[in-house]
């Protein structure tokens, strides 16, 4: 029966095969603009001068123009599917405007009927322009405006049905098995029928009914397996089983899953039923030279920028690219992941109903997109939020979007990060439906800077019992925590490289010393790119004679080209 399943599948269509290169790429107000180059995507026309006069310019953005030419082996319709363009999005095939878009790190499809032995052409508007603009309309982002198709682009060949957000939740029976839930919706483009899914996770057949959907609809299909004695995901041990689902001779759709359950149990998260303490650092998707088009080698790289510091777990502000969280899964390092409106601290653009009504549409669009990603730990919905929300309906939007996710992914906490200088001194509506709170905390840097590191524990320890006071039955992590650091500056100077291990090495001690604490991840991985106007912020009124790099984040433990600060050893060794 299993062999039979499996040939079913494998009758169906292809899958999406990449539209990578070559493409043409130019800059200006019209297609024929000069300097026409040939790319392989994903490509980011600016990744190259970020800082002084140049990365001033590059910042406020332009227009950049993509053409790829290709064929097709038969007659019929095709889906064109982009992972990401940023900022706004205008995609003709063969002379005709087939679909605007707006937002960076969000997927988008377009579909064509095309016709075998011809040419076609494919060609994409990427406008990056006004950054604050862009962020007044809700799409604020903390780093580089880097702009392009940053992401894959992928064609596949569409059939009279489509498989759409694949879903998989695992829950640990009291025997140890795994009772696993997987689940899909299937888009019928036909006339009304019955539509037979089959599926697979690993060896086990998916016993999918039956479902009539009517022509133009689509329907959920479920089906629940039991795995006896499972190899169950997590730091450690990413074992990962094929999952495969397909409307054989129609649509397919394959990935790599891990069986894991997570879930809280008051001010503790539980993975496999055992403590979890987060330990790691956050990423940007930003490589010297790419800036966020990553490539393959880039997202190793990262990868293994987390492994050398024995971290466990990673965050990220913005949904990070697929084909990361995928060698996050298989490397077993946990992801808390942004998903919606990036904010600067205590600030909420989404202030009208169609801004709100866009940022659950983001929410959405990136749990569908990552749902299946053993990795994804929380679901994280503001960054650094401040007291009980900002006016415009700051609480109840993520109230709403809270209780929503509890919903739609109830095997996934949902998390919030809390500005650490105006955390909440009450509960409120904001918290209501939050699973894991996360602190920034920059004690030491920040405020308190010249003191001693005594004191410096003591200010940490006392901001983080306040906040328990106030939540005791949720999860607390410190979702940020460091201090930039060079060679500009004296070692022990703010600044410099001794001064940053020594406040790391203090956090990272006293965070150890509390016991209800669920973990620490280090502000940030790796230096990355800024707008060319920041300098450090406050810290520069506090260090009149702080040397720092204009444009550049430099609270990594790696410089931005790669190579580890004194600081990557020291939490390696913490950490391991």
């Amino acid at each position: 029966m299993l062999r039979l399943l499996l040939a079913l599948i494998g009758a169906a269509l292809p899958q999406s095969q990449p539209l990578a290169g070559p493409w043409t790429v130019s800059v200006g107000a019209s297609a024929t603009g000069a300097h026409m180059r040939s790319v392989t995507l994903p490509y980011v026309v600016n990744a190259h001068g970020f800082t002084g006069r140049r990365g001033l310019a590059s910042y406020r953005g332009a227009v950049a123009w993509y053409r790829k030419r290709f064929t097709v082996p038969s007659d019929g319709t095709y889906v064109v599917r982009f992972e990401s363009v940023h900022h706004k999005a205008t995609v003709w095939i063969d002379g005709r405007l087939e679909r605007h878009h707006t937002g960076a790190y969000l997927p988008f499809e377009v579909r064509a009927t095309l016709k075998a032995g011809k040419t076609h052409t494919l060609l994409v508007r990427a406008d990056y322009r006004d950054p604050t603009a862009m962020k007044h309309a809700g799409w604020h982002r903390s780093w580089f405006n880097f702009g392009g198709i940053d992401r894959p682009v992928t064609m596949r060949r569409a059939g009279p049905s489509e498989i759409v957000s694949p879903f998989i939740r695992t829950r640990l029976a009291p025997d140890g098995a795994a009772v696993v839930d997987v689940s899909m919706r299937v888009h019928n483009r036909a006339a009304t029928r019955t539509i037979a899914p089959q599926g697979s996770l690993g060896a086990t057949p998916l016993p999918f009914p039956p479902v009539t959907v009517p022509a133009g609809h689509e329907r959920t299909v479920r089906a629940e397996v039991r795995v006896e004695n499972p190899a169950l995901w997590g730091p450690g041990h990413p074992e990962l089983y094929d999952l495969q689902l397909a409307v054989p001779g129609e649509a397919s759709w394959s990935g790599r899953v891990g069986l894991r359950e997570i879930r809280r149990d008051g001010s503790a998260i539980l993975i496999n039923g055992k403590r979890l303490v987060l330990h790691g650092a956050s990423i940007q998707e930003d490589a010297p030279g790419h800036g966020d088009g990553l490539t393959g080698a880039d997202m190793d790289r990262i990868v293994a920028r987390l492994k050398r510091i024995h971290a466990n777990a990673t965050r990220s502000q913005h949904p990070l690219s697929p084909d990361l969280v995928s060698r996050l899964d298989a490397a077993g390092i946990l992801v808390w992941q942004g998903v919606g409106p990036v904010d600067s601290p205590g600030n909420w653009e989404e202030n009208t109903a169609h801004e709100q009504a866009v940022a659950r549409r983001r929410v959405r669009t990136s749990v569908a997109q990552l749902q299946t990603h053993p990795s994804i730990l929380a679901w994280n919905l503001a960054n650094e939020v401040g007291g009980q929300g900002h006016r415009g309906g700051q609480a109840a939007y993520i109230d709403a979007m809270a209780r929503e996710l509890h919903r739609t992914d109830p095997g996934r906490l949902v998390a919030l990060d809390i500005w650490g200088t105006h955390a909440p001194h009450a509960p409120g509506r904001m918290y209501r439906h939050i699973d894991v709170l996360g602190l920034t905390n920059y004690t030491g840097w920040y405020d308190h800077t010249f003191s001693s590191q005594a004191l410096i524990a003591n200010v940490i320890r006392s901001n983080i019992a306040s906040l328990h006071r106030v939540f005791p039955n949720r999860a607390i992590v410190i979702s940020e925590f460091g201090a930039e650091a060079n060679g500009r500056n004296a070692r022990y100077r703010p600044g410099g490289y001794g001064f940053q291990s020594r406040l790391l090495a203090t956090h990272l001690r006293t965070y150890a010393s509390i016991p209800y604490l669920s973990g620490e991840l280090v502000w940030t991985l790796s230096d990355f790119a800024v707008s060319p106007l920041f300098l450090g912020g406050s810290i520069n009124g506090i260090v009149p004679d702080i040397h720092l790099v204009r444009g550049l984040n430099q609270k990594g433990l790696f410089k931005y080209g790669g190579r580890p600060k004194p600081a990557a050893a020291l939490v390696a060794r913490a950490y391991g």
